[in-house]
């Protein structure tokens, strides 16, 4: 018992110390419609989700930059040698020593041919070259325009590819952000109803406390004219020390729970929280199939999964592309001239042209280029298989979620009238009590099964809560407005 005494004493001081450090505070009030906007603007993990989806967007960027033309300048300034060089002079070759710079610059302008994985180019340039010697002489050689272009032949065309796939990973980051907004409310209706279980739980305490604190004094006067046993006032004092220990803890669990809340939200601690029970809740009623083909034309899954199967079919294709045949077209035309005065160089340019076909034929790789293609393949299965089996599960869960979401509208009546019954049972007893009708047993389990009501009912309203933005995550529908979930991905990008 004096530990018990010890033990109350202890936390009373603690929940002192952090009462006067509250009641220094702004206490600002917040509804669940509210904490959820928070969440979703200031939350570090909804910072984090914009920062992931702008790597997607930037990625996307990249992409589309590669199918636009790119212009390039290059240069050398300069290019040193000394040297020691065989040449032929007369009738043999002789070892000279040449001291040449060279000056160069041009400039390229790209563009990628996305259908056959080619590249077209047009470019010019312009070279100076320094000899110095015996005779110093300089020597000069342009290219006015040069056009071209390379185009593997029988190759792998990864332009064809990104092309179906880029878009698909594009999407589904965009609908991935969508879904970590959801997870994120999901997230914040725990948080907040943890905290009004907290408060909720300490209104509870403090009634309890002041409850027995009457009922134990009046306990003390029936002993001591002898109309209960000692055991029972014993019982009623032991229910007294019970209940400050219960305000005690209460008010240090309902400051941990502000604490996660607040840093959930990213929250600063200049001002105490208070948050306020919802009272209306949406009456919404799910269909199975409407539930299931909003989930399958919107959830992020079944992108990743059609981006899943083109990626293994790249790689199949990609393996054959590598194991047969391969050739490599190169052509230029276009204009030169050389010229030892600058002002010569661009007069009277002469033709080129040029022709290159580079060939890559396996004759024996000892099946390797074959098993890299039967490897690819089965790997291809396997995605297949997995994807199918995945696709079953995503439809059963969705499913088990629809039953288990029509079912909390019903849970929550119940909770609510248990919650009312609870408390009438109480205050029946309590009167009963009063008057000596019944021991302090009855009136315990009385209490008991109040508090239990009320626990049940809070939680009954996030379950609800909980529930209804599961299914929001999964299909990306708002239910209650009928409409679908969308977002301004421009702003993200700022």
């Amino acid at each position: 018992m004096h530990l018990k005494i010890q033990r109350i004493l202890l936390i009373a001081c603690l929940v002192f110390m952090v009462g006067q450090l509250s009641a220094q505070q702004l206490v600002k009030t917040f509804s669940l419609e509210e904490v959820l906007e928070m969440a979703k603007d200031y939350s570090p993990q909804s910072i984090l989700s914009k920062h992931q989806f702008r790597a997607a967007y930037w990625e996307h960027r990249t992409y589309r930059a590669d199918l636009l033309p790119s212009l390039s300048l290059n240069g050398t300034l300069p290019n040193f040698r000394r040297v020691i060089t065989q040449e032929y002079v007369g009738d043999s070759y002789q070892y000279i020593e040449a001291n040449t710079n060279t000056l160069s610059a041009g400039l390229i302008l790209n563009q990628n041919v996305g259908l056959t994985g080619g590249r077209v180019f047009a470019q010019s340039s312009l070279e100076r070259v320094d000899i110095f010697g015996n005779t110093n002489r300089t020597n000069y050689k342009s290219e006015p325009v040069i056009i071209g272009f390379e185009q593997p032949i029988f190759g792998f065309n990864a332009f064809k590819w990104k092309r179906k796939i880029e878009p698909l990973k594009y999407l589904e980051a965009k609908r991935k952000y969508i879904e970590s907004t959801e997870q994120i409310s999901s997230e914040a209706v725990l948080h907040f109803f943890a905290l009004i279980l907290a408060q909720q739980n300490l209104k509870t305490a403090q009634l309890n406390y002041a409850n027995t604190d009457t009922l134990y004094q009046i306990a003390k006067g029936r002993y001591n004219i002898g109309t209960i046993a000692e055991n029972e006032l014993l019982q009623m004092e032991l229910s007294f020390l019970n209940a400050g220990g219960d305000v005690n803890e209460a008010e240090i669990d309902l400051q941990l729970k502000k604490f996660r809340l607040k840093s959930f939200l990213g929250m600063n601690d200049q001002y105490d929280v208070e948050l306020i029970i919802p009272e209306t809740f949406p009456k919404v009623k799910l269909k199975y199939d409407n539930v299931l083909w909003l989930a399958k034309e919107n959830n992020p899954k079944m992108l990743q999964f059609e981006r899943t199967l083109l990626e293994s079919d790249r790689n199949v294709a990609q393996a054959k592309a590598n194991r047969g045949f391969n050739a490599n077209l190169f052509a230029t035309y276009g204009l030169t001239q050389q010229a030892e005065d600058f002002s010569n160089v661009y007069l009277d340019p002469t033709d080129q042209q040029g022709v290159r076909i580079g060939l890559n034929i396996p004759i024996l790789d000892w099946g390797k280029g074959k098993g890299s293609v039967r490897m690819a393949e089965s790997s291809r299965e396997v995605v297949r298989t997995n994807i199918e089996q995945s696709i079953i599960d995503f439809e059963q869960d969705i499913f088990l979620k629809v039953m288990q979401f029509n079912l909390q509208e019903a849970q929550l009546q119940l909770s609510a009238k248990g919650d009312t019954i609870g408390q009438s049972r109480y205050n029946v007893t309590k009167e009963r009590f009063l008057i000596g009708k019944i021991d302090v047993l009855e009136l315990n389990i009385a209490q008991t099964e109040r508090d239990n009501a009320k626990t049940r009912f809070i939680s009954a309203m996030r379950n609800y809560w909980q529930f209804y933005y599961e299914m929001r995550k999964l299909t990306q529908y708002d239910f209650i407005n009928d409409t679908p979930i969308e977002v301004e991905f421009e702003l993200l990008i700022d």
